[in-house]
């Protein structure tokens, strides 16, 4: 077996499918912090997830890619990564590389990223079996992300990762998270626009993700994968775990339209 070390990330096992890559997350924040906070069941009308550092982490390879563009326009990489996490990559090209902020490049450059650099992406522990748990029972759910429908289409087929039925991608909102029109149109898409917000749940990486879904007025799980907690926190989040084996489906009703989540070992504040 090899180490596949991606920043905060150390994937152990290899796979040629990727499927079900073991890995654990090592963030030094998480051993000063109490994640033991009692297990909670909230039902909920709909789940939005965020991609990129929710359901899987692709560090490491957009890394590579930021670097690689940084060089092809004249940019430092690594100063483009200080502000390009969470956010759409036609708003961090507007800043760098004005000419280039159009979607026709942003969705062919984006598309390239799950075929040139697949290797470098983990699953996060958690988000397969929930994933796989909400669409087998048919409950509503979508993912609500800052990548281009190629991106994010080429990643769940590398990955192997359930499709969900509705996606919101950067190209559909004029505005990338913290605002909340992503979220909102996640929600209207899943037929819950009108529903109350508190019935409604987002999963987040990033903190601007977490203020988008709070500004949306729903609630919100931080998973702490790739951020520091205290900014997760400060960003409004309901819950912060470590991972997505904190979220669980424990029911699917049919008749009342209600997912059952249980959120354990959350963040003790």
């Amino acid at each position: 077996m090899e180490d596949i070390v991606i920043l905060d990330v150390i994937a152990t096992g290899h796979e040629e499918s990727f499927i079900h890559i073991p890995y654990a997350i090592i963030m030094p924040h998480h051993e000063d912090n109490n994640f033991s906070a009692p297990s909670e069941e909230h039902d909920f009308s709909a789940l939005l997830f965020d991609m990129d550092g929710t359901i899987f982490d692709s560090t490491a390879a957009i890394v590579k890619y930021w670097k690689q563009l940084g060089k092809e326009i004249g940019v430092d990489g690594d100063h483009i990564l200080e502000t390009s996490h969470g956010r759409r990559s036609v708003d961090v090209l507007a800043i760098h590389a004005p000419h280039l902020a159009n979607w026709d490049y942003v969705c062919k450059a984006e598309g390239q990223i799950p075929i040139n650099y697949g290797r470098d992406a983990v699953e996060v522990p958690g988000s397969r079996t929930l994933l796989d748990k909400l669409e087998n029972a048919g409950a509503p759910w979508a993912i609500v992300t800052s990548g281009t429908r190629p991106l994010v289409t080429g990643w769940l087929d590398v990955m192997k990762l359930a499709h969900p039925k509705y996606l919101v991608t950067a190209e559909e909102v004029e505005k990338g998270k913290p605002d909340p029109a992503c979220y909102r149109l996640g929600a209207k898409r899943l037929n819950h626009a009108d529903t109350d917000p508190g019935q409604i749940l987002v999963v987040e990486d990033a903190p601007a993700g977490v203020r988008a879904g709070k500004a949306a007025g729903y609630k919100v799980v931080a998973l702490a994968t790739t951020h520091d907690i205290g900014r997760l926190r400060e960003a409004g989040a309901d819950w912060v775990v470590r991972d997505m084996r904190s979220v669980t489906m424990s029911r699917w009703d049919s008749k009342s339209g209600k997912v059952r989540v249980e959120v354990r070992d959350a963040l003790v504040v």
